[in-house]
């Protein structure tokens, strides 16, 4: 196996992704004019996570050690790029309540 972080990676994916679905489900029954950027930028990060999820899963299940490296380190890509989407989101709900 080539890093053994693929696991780890389906894992925490999945559950952001379950935040993510979350934050959309929340900013649709609070019908806040404000949250349609906030809505849109969290289904973006939603896609990046399930991109994830998808690319670790393939590389759990891969024979071949190179394209288990490479899939996993897509999947990491796309987690990190998630990351950093969820802490734009957060800052922004946050700067949306402190106004």
């Amino acid at each position: 196996m080539a890093n053994n972080t693929s696991p780890h990676i389906l894992t925490t994916s999945a559950n952001l992704l379950g935040f993510c679905l979350f934050v959309i489900t929340s900013l649709h029954i609070s019908n806040k004019i404000e949250s349609h950027v906030i809505d849109g930028f969290t289904s973006v990060i939603a896609v990046l996570l399930t991109c994830s999820c998808i690319f670790s899963f393939i590389s759990i299940r891969t024979k071949s050690v190179e394209r288990e490296y490479k899939f996993e380190t897509i999947a990491d890509y796309f987690f990190v790029t998630g990351l950093v989407g969820i802490l734009v989101v957060i800052l922004l709900i946050t700067m949306n309540f402190i106004k």
